[in-house]
């Protein structure tokens, strides 16, 4: 199906809802691609290729809000389809706050080209993912006595949609994506750790293909012989790759649900100092290629490049437009784009050495935290540090404390951000973390 196709459809579909009784209607249509390639020593273990469409649609009936999706696209089916849903939505409960947005507040187009999309996207040949698979798991293969396995796998994807509203948006994106993972697991004497690299990119070739073998069994090698350390209150510095396990109890507490249901920790706390001033974050919908970049939001809300902490001070919340009504605050957005810290001047190599004594984080292994609180707890594996160095690995040990005073105990922040992901985090340095171990 076009683009011109789909348009069509969804704006025969928002007719549709409308004649049957609908005052306000969303229509979105998507096409969804994906192919990828698992291997196990040396053969295929599964080979699958996806392709899906379909409608969703927002219904605003008599003050009350119902949302649906079919994969049926016949226009006889999709008229049953809606007739039957704006009917059954009466029944819901009223809620005066749902509502499309305010028009005003719609992209209205002209934005910039955010570079999504690999146009050579279907002209990748299913037997060149395969090569990528096995050739990833050959780096690693065979290249020392103990390791028990080596799996690889190639993933591919493209997925596109149109958007319309009743009261008059309109627009598309397309975006793709490939990555590259090879996970390495090897026999020690008492467990099998294991590890995993993952390589990713939105341009085919873009995607780096040599490395990650290696690279999974390195990291998995380096784990042989971890074991816990005593107990102690030190600093703790957390790789680039695993920020995103303490950045995102943070993250969700800035959403408009968590505030107005209370599961928050920083309710009220806009304007005010919540954190180190070594925190300044803002949320980029504009970067060219970023992983969350964009023109508008799920709502057709125009993006706009916002401030999330300044040197620590809570500038914003994530508000869409049911929350912002709730609220009585303006909407920015019910989600995150790219969110780019404020670099520091040190690599990762450069933290661990200006430690005397600390633990680097590698991983996280399970654990939770309490949305309304900020209390936390986690398992974590990694490397003691001393005196600048690594000196053992460490695992079966616990972090526990609260994120309020978590991230006011942020010493510094690394230089090595990844680009790689939407949410792009670097190392970060927290002070007075309290380890539990032997």
């Amino acid at each position: 199906m076009t683009k011109e196709e789909k348009y069509t459809l969804a704006k025969w579909a928002m007719e549709q809802a409308l004649k049957s009784g609908a005052q306000q209607v969303g229509v979105s249509i998507s096409n969804d691609k994906s192919s990828s390639v698992d291997v196990r020593g040396q053969k295929i273990e599964k080979l699958e290729q996806a392709v899906q469409s379909n409608l969703s649609i927002s219904l605003y009936v008599d003050n009350k809000f119902s949302a649906h999706s079919t994969n049926r696209l016949n226009k006889k089916e999709l008229g049953h389809f809606i007739a039957e849903a704006v009917e059954a939505t009466k029944y819901l409960s009223e809620d005066k706050f749902r509502t499309l947005p305010d028009p005003s507040l719609y992209y209205k187009g002209g934005g910039v080209e955010l570079e999504m999309l690999d146009s050579g996207y279907e002209n990748i040949e299913p037997q060149t993912k395969i090569n990528l698979a096995f050739n990833a798991e050959s780096e690693a293969l065979g290249k020392d006595k103990r390791i028990v396995s080596v799996t690889s796998s190639y993933y591919d994807g493209m997925d596109s949609i149109v958007m319309v509203t009743s009261n008059g948006f309109k627009g598309d994106t397309a975006s793709s994506y490939y990555s590259l993972y090879v996970s390495v697991s090897v026999k020690d004497e008492d467990a099998r750790p294991s590890a995993g690299w993952n390589e990713s990119a939105i341009f085919f070739n873009k995607l780096k293909t040599t490395g990650i073998g290696l690279t999974a069994l390195k990291k998995a090698l380096g784990k042989l012989g971890q074991e816990k350390v005593p107990s102690a209150k030190m600093p703790m510095i957390v790789e680039n790759r695993s920020v995103g396990k303490i950045l995102g109890p943070l993250i969700s507490a800035l959403n408009g649900s968590s505030v107005h249901q209370k599961n928050s920790f920083l309710i009220n706390k806009l304007g005010k100092k919540v954190a180190s001033g070594k925190l300044t974050l803002v949320d980029d919908p504009f970067i060219v290629s970023g992983r969350g970049s964009r023109l508008f939001d799920r709502e057709g809300l125009a993006s706009k490049k916002r401030a999330v902490f300044e040197e620590g001070i809570l500038k914003n919340y994530f508000i869409d437009t049911y929350y912002g009504k709730k609220l009585e605050m303006e909407p920015t957005s019910g989600s995150t784009s790219n969110l780019v810290f404020k670099p520091g001047e040190e690599s990762l190599d450069g933290l661990v050495a200006s430690l005397g004594k600390g633990i680097l984080v590698t991983g996280f292994n399970g654990g939770n935290c309490n949305g309304s609180t900020g209390d936390f707890s986690y398992g974590i594996e990694g490397f003691l540090i001393e005196k600048g160095k690594l000196t053992r690995a460490v695992s079966g040990m616990n972090i526990t404390g609260n994120m309020k005073q978590l991230w006011m105990d942020l010493a510094e922040v690394g230089s090595d951000a990844r680009d790689d992901s939407a949410w792009r985090t670097p190392s970060l340095l927290f002070n007075n973390v309290d380890f539990s171990g032997s």
